[in-house]
């Protein structure tokens, strides 16, 4: 669902960057009133975990291919505005260091996973939990992955790309396949640690060195042993881009230091690969964690002051 350079107009890439500087400002003020020491490790680790599963691409039907986008997930884990932080350090990771979103898409990427995907999965978990834990953790994966497949089908649209009915038919039609997959890892994960932890929902504890150990080698094995196993075929977003014949719009603003998820030079495609993943996932734990330090410091700062 990442789009890419030469898909959206200057005005809704212009637009859409603005709005998720608005809204991620409103998530760091909100985020900074919840945040507290616990906090930063569990933020760097789920920014790890979900970098790592991201990079798993499964095949879907006609092929097509979709991936894990973990927006759900970290809504129930920890709140809508931490992770909003969250997903953002995870998509700026993507973009500029592996050329996953373009550029001048990167306003309408963040707007589209890192804010409107957790603000919808948190507003349907909170609203079915009351009847089934599980079932609300399903539905929120769902829900939060076809609305944000709607929302860039409406981009598309406003920049001219593709049209309206056909494009908002044919991502909700893929995305519903691939929705139900989140649903279901987002489910199986929730329910996973509410057995073993069910002190980490909606981040109630801290996580102690042996628990960001374990996490994070969950992480470096789905990045490093299970990521070039990822399907080859186009994700829904780029099945869809060839369906209606504007896949040619897309354009390289800017030249990534890792392309494609893999170590240049390398001939062997599964150390290239796994390399890749290994080093992302140590600058997204990074990224995420520094995210939520500088909020938390400003939060103390605030408070001394």
């Amino acid at each position: 669902m990442h789009i890419p350079d030469g898909f959206l107009d200057t005005k809704t890439w212009v637009t859409t960057a603005a709005a998720s500087g608005i809204a991620i400002t409103y998530a760091v003020r909100r985020a900074n009133q919840e945040l507290e020491e616990k906090d930063p490790p569990l933020m760097g680790v789920l920014a790890a975990f979900i970098f790592a599963a991201q990079m798993i691409n499964f095949p879907v039907a006609g092929g097509t291919s979709g991936h894990f986008l973990g927006a759900a997930l970290a809504a129930i884990l920890i709140g809508p505005w931490r992770a909003m932080l969250v997903l953002l350090s995870v998509v700026g990771v993507q973009a500029f260091l592996f050329g996953d979103g373009g550029i001048s898409a990167l306003g309408a990427n963040v707007f589209n996973m890192a804010v409107i995907a957790p603000s919808v999965a948190y507003l349907i978990y909170g609203v079915v939990k009351r009847f089934s834990t599980p079932v609300a953790a399903f539905t929120a994966g769902l829900v939060s992955t076809v609305v944000t497949a709607l929302v860039v089908a409406v981009e598309l649209y406003l920049s001219g790309t593709a049209p309206l009915a056909i494009t908002a038919s044919l991502m909700t039609g893929w995305h519903i396949v691939i929705g139900a997959a989140e649903g279901l890892i987002t489910a199986s994960t929730v329910g996973y640690l509410a057995r073993i932890r069910p002190d980490l929902i909606h981040g109630n504890t801290a996580l102690d060195v042996r628990s960001i150990a374990v996490f994070s080698s969950i992480s470096v094995a789905l990045a490093v042993f299970l990521s070039p196993l990822a399907s080859s075929f186009p994700d829904g977003l780029e099945r869809v881009a060839h369906d209606l014949g504007f896949i040619g719009k897309e354009t390289g603003l800017f030249n990534s230091l890792i392309p494609d998820y893999a170590i240049p030079g390398l001939q062997n495609e599964w150390l290239a690969t796994g390399l890749a993943g290994l080093l992302g996932v140590g600058i997204a734990l990074g990224v995420g964690f520094g995210l939520a330090s500088i909020a938390r410091r400003r939060q103390v700062g605030g408070e001394t002051g």
